[in-house]
């Protein structure tokens, strides 16, 4: 995973993981990640930051539709309704991931990595994300190039980007 340099108060070019400590701690909220095309990349980012552990509760891989019913309760009828790949299943893995975890928040990413699973309508490359805070729920659809790894990599880094820029809107 690349790191990411972004400003946070006093720490000049600071990674983006270290941001996200910061505004944890400031706003004193609870974290949960449900992860399905990146596979726990958000979590093992999450956990580069000493002291973590104080905000960073859980997260869950949750790869296939089962899982996401079984380990964090998403409505199987979303699936069923809108598709794993959609901004509604994003938003769904990331409200159902806080109550799970009992967190006030959670960053959640639904896509298709590739190299195969692409269709026309829901191509290789395309992702959702979702960011739950504190009752407050956004999406975000991207769309990346490049290999697998490419894909899951430009993926966590920008569920990372949403998690931050929802907790900089509590200030």
């Amino acid at each position: 995973m690349e790191e990411k340099s972004l400003s946070c108060g006093g720490c000049e070019k600071a990674p983006l993981e270290s941001v996200i400590y910061e505004l944890l701690r400031k706003y004193q909220c609870t974290l949960t990640t449900a992860e399905s095309a990146t596979g726990g990349m958000i979590a093992s980012t999450l956990v580069n930051v000493p002291g973590i552990s104080d905000y960073f509760q859980e997260g869950y891989v949750t790869y296939s539709d089962e899982a996401k019913v079984k380990m964090i309760h998403v409505n199987p009828e979303t699936i069923a309704t809108y598709g794993v790949v959609s901004a509604e299943t994003a938003a769904d893995m990331a409200e159902s991931a806080a109550r799970t975890a009992g967190t006030d928040a959670a960053v959640s990413v639904t896509g298709v990595a590739g190299p195969g699973g692409g269709t026309k309508e829901c191509p290789v490359g395309l992702v959702f994300l979702g960011c739950s805070l504190r009752g407050r729920t956004v999406t975000a659809r991207h769309r990346f190039d490049g290999d697998r790894m490419e894909v899951r990599r430009a993926a966590a880094a920008e569920a990372l980007l949403l998690l931050k820029k929802c907790l900089e809107e509590l200030g």
